[in-house]
């Protein structure tokens, strides 16, 4: 396996000097010569070659903070990473497709993983090796001939508009009506949500300034019900804090993620409804804004979708209405 590295080695590095056929040749001469040497690597390159793991990481993870990305993506990204360099023990320049093809299987495998589950994975570590092609750190990626894990497509449920009525009379204070209400007609995501202050909210135009993935800003929109409800939520409050949605506790700070799930759980457990979380309301908003006709690209607008097709794989189309559809237009 040394051998072929480093033979790997000096092709990449003479290969701007040389045509493909003087580069076969160049390849057949060292694998003769170097058939009956045995080569291993010190002790010192080995600590060279983790460090050098640990700088490309570094870099990798910073040029994707640059990007915008949120600490919970970076923290997933450099845990994964770390994962592969620990298992596969090489230099990042030496680790080959085989050893990412026999990495992910195991890792399916130990961890009795999803096939969701291992192309994120794939995904990430496609992210990784494609930075270091582009910045020249190696000379292609192994990811490359990795295909991406076909997985079944699953059509997600959405809510219902009884779930979400049913969902309002379980609430018992006024600021989880507005969390469901707000959830329900901006369609925000959970990290969007808690970033709200008050002062992003323009009652006139029922409309507030959302901070998005990769610090993007966009204006969303909620009903009149809405409207009303917060209205009279901000006029109970007695905190100065600037935050749009506050513990009900002294001395009432801004609501963590953790905290905004826990109470739609929570209140999904009460009302009796299957899998209640801040993402089923999103995805809720999605389809039925197709099913009524927006323009794909509006709603890709709305949910601050960089790429149209993550809209449509969020807005999975009722099967009632393509039914209807069909007796509409082929009888």
């Amino acid at each position: 396996m040394m051998k072929k590295m480093i033979i790997r080695e000096i092709i990449h590095d003479v290969a701007g000097l040389l045509d493909s056929r003087q580069l076969d040749e160049l390849r057949s001469v060292l694998e003769t010569r170097l058939k009956n040497v045995d080569i291993t690597e010190s002790a010192d390159i080995v600590e060279k070659n983790k460090q050098d793991n640990s700088r490309f990481l570094d870099m990798f993870i910073s040029a994707k903070r640059v990007e915008g990305c949120s600490e919970s993506t970076l923290k997933y990204y450099q845990t994964t990473i770390d994962r592969l360099l620990a298992d596969t023990n090489k230099w990042i320049k030496k680790i080959t497709t085989d050893d990412l093809r026999l990495y992910l299987a195991k890792y399916q495998q130990q961890n009795n993983a999803s096939k969701v589950t291992v192309d994120n994975v794939r995904r990430i570590l496609s992210s990784f090796f494609s930075w270091l092609e582009d910045e020249d750190y190696i000379v292609k990626s192994p990811v490359r001939r990795i295909h991406k894990v076909k997985t079944a497509q699953v059509v997600k449920e959405t809510l219902t508009d009884e779930n979400i009525e049913v969902l309002r009379d379980t609430c018992s204070n006024l600021r989880d009506l507005v969390i469901i209400e707000t959830l329900t007609s901006t369609g925000v995501r959970i990290g969007e949500l808690v970033k709200l202050d008050k002062a992003d909210v323009d009652f006139a135009e029922r409309s507030c300034i959302v901070l998005g993935k990769g610090n993007k800003e966009r204006e969303v929109y909620f009903d009149a019900r809405t409207k009303l409800h917060l209205q009279e939520y901000l006029e109970q409050r007695t905190d100065n804090d600037p935050a749009l949605f506050v513990s009900k506790n002294a001395p009432h700070t801004r609501l963590t993620i953790g905290a905004i799930q826990r109470i739609v759980r929570t209140l999904g457990k009460q009302a009796e409804i299957v899998k209640v979380h801040p993402h089923k309301f999103r995805r809720t908003l999605a389809t039925r804004a197709i099913d009524k006709g927006m323009p794909i690209e509006q709603v890709q607008r709305l949910l601050g979708h960089q790429k149209i097709e993550t809209t449509m794989h969020y807005a999975m189309v009722n099967q009632s209405n393509v039914k209807i559809a069909h007796r509409k237009y082929i009888g």
